[in-house]
């Protein structure tokens, strides 16, 4: 698949080159274009392996597939742009044949998954029309309740492999603006709190619900929807089942109401707040400053990078890239990727080997000078991370009472790192991370990219004086909230 895109991509670029010129293409002014259309393909092979594009099943893609794609077309244009106007300063190269080919690129790429995806569709209806139904006393009648993506996932699963032993009676919306809307042509009946009104008319028509599916997150339905719903349950045979909760896919409970009074989701500054402040036009602003200095940055460390991996792997061995899970910007969880520091966690025998051992001489200054930290300029480009903002967590270390600092993507350094360094308490850093987003701006960011140069070269120093000056902020936040 990834032979395909790449072929793609050419393609398309050549297909560029004939709209530029009126669909009139010679031999000559192909062999000028060589050295670009050479570009553009070793870009693409380099693009789509960093992205994983080609790892997708083309026939389940997605919203989220289309618009890694989109990232990836630019990408590929600018590095095969660069790289050509470094070779031979781009002549022969009309200056619209990037815009176009990048456009190109675009449609021929998505357009080859939703093909793939329609006609997988159209496969599976066509053999669903030619199986005669059968009569089963198995067939089970449900009605969903709840409009989400996952009501669309359910019901296109349904679709596919229930075999008519599932009828779905109708679904019950999450507001009245979705009573009569139809979704996958299934009627939306009313809303959850009209359980039993809606049951009723059902069983007018002649059909009665075995089991109500319940698509919303337990915390999304109101207090009367679930009252409705359980009464449903205790009163009748009908069984009510919340399929979120079932599968894992529910979020964490609010926090508790008798968190320790010091924690910071109890601080007088709301989330509503700290909200308004990560909506400012600054981080905008930002992230346009930080995806151009990162596609800057990775072309010029790139030498220094690829002597780090021959580094990594004679040291440590393959592969020479580490990446964690880690939540990000709202909690999203994403990968972040640094190069190898430690040998493997057991010698040939299969003994466990201390950590303190299983660093290397090289992997020690790769840490102590953050070099090893190269790799998450791609986390920056694809927009996972900023160069400052609160360090990412490991998902058991990130508390509901830290919420706040979630707000914003997170960085390579940040205000917690300069000031507090590791070893102050989880509260504390979590008091500077959130000072952090309410007080962002350009003339902060300056003075964490100033600290953090010390910071490597001296080692971390906590600064009590700035962690002290945080918690009052975010103390005397709670006059300005209420005022």
């Amino acid at each position: 698949m990834l032979l395909v895109d790449v072929v793609i991509v050419v393609i398309a670029t050549v297909f560029a080159l004939l709209l530029q010129d009126n669909l009139k293409l010679s031999p000559e002014r192909l062999l000028d274009l060589l050295p670009y259309l050479a570009s553009s393909g070793i870009a693409a092979f380099v693009v789509l392996v960093l992205l994983g594009s080609h790892r997708t099943i083309w026939r389940f893609s997605a919203m989220a597939d289309y618009l890694r794609i989109v990232a990836a077309s630019f990408a590929i244009v600018v590095l095969a742009t660069v790289a050509t106007f470094l070779l031979q300063r781009l002549d022969g190269v009309p200056r619209s044949l990037p815009i176009m080919q990048a456009l190109l690129i675009v449609v021929m790429l998505v357009g080859a998954r939703v093909w793939m995806r329609v006609r997988h569709a159209s496969r599976n209806t066509a053999a669903a029309s030619h199986v005669l139904p059968v009569a089963s006393n198995s067939e089970e009648t449900v009605l969903l309740v709840g409009v989400s993506a996952l009501t669309d996932l359910f019901l296109r699963a349904a679709s596919q492999l229930s075999e008519n032993h599932l009828k779905i009676a109708g679904i019950l919306g999450r507001n009245d603006r979705q009573r009569g809307r139809h979704l996958h042509s299934y009627p939306v009946l009313g809303v959850p709190e009209e359980v039993t009104d809606v049951l009723h008319r059902l069983e007018v028509h002649g059909i009665f619900v075995d089991r109500i599916l319940v698509l919303l997150p337990f915390t999304d339905l109101s207090v009367d929807a679930l009252s409705a719903l359980l009464a449903v349950e205790k009163t009748s045979s009908i069984r009510v089942d919340f399929l979120a909760e079932q599968l894992g896919l529910a979020g964490p409970g609010h926090a508790n109401e008798n968190q320790a009074a010091g924690s910071v989701e109890n601080l007088p500054t709301t989330m509503a707040a700290l909200e308004q402040c990560a909506r400012r036009p600054y981080f905008l602003v930002k992230r346009l400053c930080d995806f151009t200095a990162a596609l800057v940055l990775s072309l010029i460390v790139l030498p220094l990078g690829a002597v780090i991996a021959l580094l990594v792997a004679f040291d440590v061995g393959y592969p020479v890239l580490f990446w964690q899970q880690r939540p990000g910007r709202h909690g999203r969880p994403f990968r972040i990727y640094k190069f190898r520091t430690m040998r493997g966690a057991h010698d040939h025998r299969g003994r466990r080997i201390p950590d303190d051992q299983r660093t290397s001489v090289i992997g020690h200054f790769l840490r102590r000078t953050r070099l090893d930290e190269i790799p998450q300029l791609y986390n920056i480009l694809v927009g996972d991370m900023a160069f400052i903002g609160p360090r990412p967590l490991l998902a058991v270390d990130q508390s509901r009472e830290f919420d706040g600092r979630l707000l914003v993507r997170p960085g390579l350094t940040g205000w917690a790192q300069v000031a507090g360094g590791r070893d102050i308490s989880a509260k504390d850093k979590a008091a500077l991370d959130i000072w952090y987003v309410r007080n962002a701006s350009l003339l902060t960011d300056v003075k964490i990219v100033l600290r953090t140069v010390p910071m490597i070269l001296f080692g971390e120093r906590a600064d009590q004086r700035l962690i002290d000056a945080a918690w009052r902020d975010l103390h005397g936040s709670q006059v300005r909230d209420v005022m």
